[in-house]
């Protein structure tokens, strides 16, 4: 089985520090630049699972990248380079300590919540008598609080401005951006045959400019539903067919695991983890239009790091 990059720790020219996310490995340069490294790392429920998913962190990188390009019209972001399949390299930012999530249905997490009670999410009503996979009338902002471990948590807007995380007029912004996104989003979706379900972005600021940051469209941030199947299985009840990370999490809630305390991981067997590969594959080649063509397999860190070397020679 091709090799899964689960970790890095190269020291760059002018490093200052390395911070490993769920996913990401981030390097801050100087304070100028962040060296975003996507490894295979897969989480769920807000816990990094034991193997790696080969070509995953190719998949998220090169979607990220795409969809970056293709909103830059709407709001700056980040992105100044992708020296390697794996690798982002961009503005260093101060992140709001929010994430924008918007969602068109009433889906995942939310229909957990909604079948569970609540007819308010994050502050946002929601009507009675909805189903499962329900489109909303208008997609609906549900941010969450931006956690360094463990699990982000649901917050209104009204929160995030009391507790003075985000301004009130940087709020209405960011606001703005993400509805902007998720229909920018939804037209692309729409060319390949698809929906955008839901998403999630997240912000920064260098000085008073807004930059999207991070990742944008990609599985592990956005949920997918096929266009011309969504009617007839929602109308027969039926689960949607998802491009998205649910299918890992339905998986792991089969087998007994939600990320709750005193639950064990299910073993992670290697046609498992070549499955989630192709799914990823598959969904890459299904959201962008174009064929997936996988890096070469050897070497892989040395490969990156020479990239992102390459890159900083030229521009520190």
């Amino acid at each position: 089985m091709t090799e899964a990059i689960t970790r890095t720790d190269f020291v760059f020219p002018k490093q200052k520090n390395v911070y490993h996310g769920k996913v990401r490995d981030v390097y801050n340069i100087n304070d100028q630049y962040l060296v975003m490294v996507a490894s295979d790392r897969i989480s769920a429920f807000d816990v990094v699972l034991p193997r790696g998913i080969p070509y995953k962190g190719q998949v998220l990188n090169q979607i990220a990248s795409k969809f970056l390009d293709a909103t830059a019209d709407i709001v700056p972001n980040w992105k100044l380079a992708t020296p390697d399949p794996m690798v982002t390299i961009g503005h260093y930012c101060k992140p709001f300590p929010v994430e924008m999530i918007i969602r068109g249905f009433l889906t995942g997490s939310s229909w957990r919540t909604y079948k569970g009670g609540a007819r308010e999410i994050c502050g946002v009503p929601v009507p009675e008598g909805l189903k499962e996979h329900q489109r909303f009338p208008e997609p609906i902002v549900t941010p969450t609080t931006k956690a360094d471990e463990g699990h982000d948590e649901d917050i209104s807007k009204e929160e995030i401005i009391k507790q003075g995380l985000v301004s009130a007029e940087d709020y209405a912004k960011l606001e703005d951006y993400t509805r902007k996104l998720f229909q920018r989003g939804n037209e692309i979706a729409a060319e390949h045959g698809l929906i955008l379900v839901d998403t999630k972005y997240e912000f920064g600021k260098v000085g008073d400019q807004i930059y999207l940051i991070d990742e944008i469209h990609t599985p592990d941030s956005s949920r997918y539903f096929y266009a011309d199947q969504y009617e007839e299985l929602f109308a027969k009840g039926l689960p949607q067919k998802q491009l998205s990370k649910e299918f890992v999490r339905e998986w792991l809630m089969e087998n007994g695991f939600q990320g709750q305390e005193g639950q064990q991981i299910p073993e992670m067997t290697d046609e498992f983890v070549e499955s989630v590969s192709e799914r990823y594959i598959e969904l890459y080649e299904q959201v962008t239009g174009d064929k997936f063509e996988r890096a070469r397999p050897e070497n892989i860190h040395e490969r990156i790091e020479n990239n992102i070397n390459d890159y900083l020679k030229k521009n520190l």
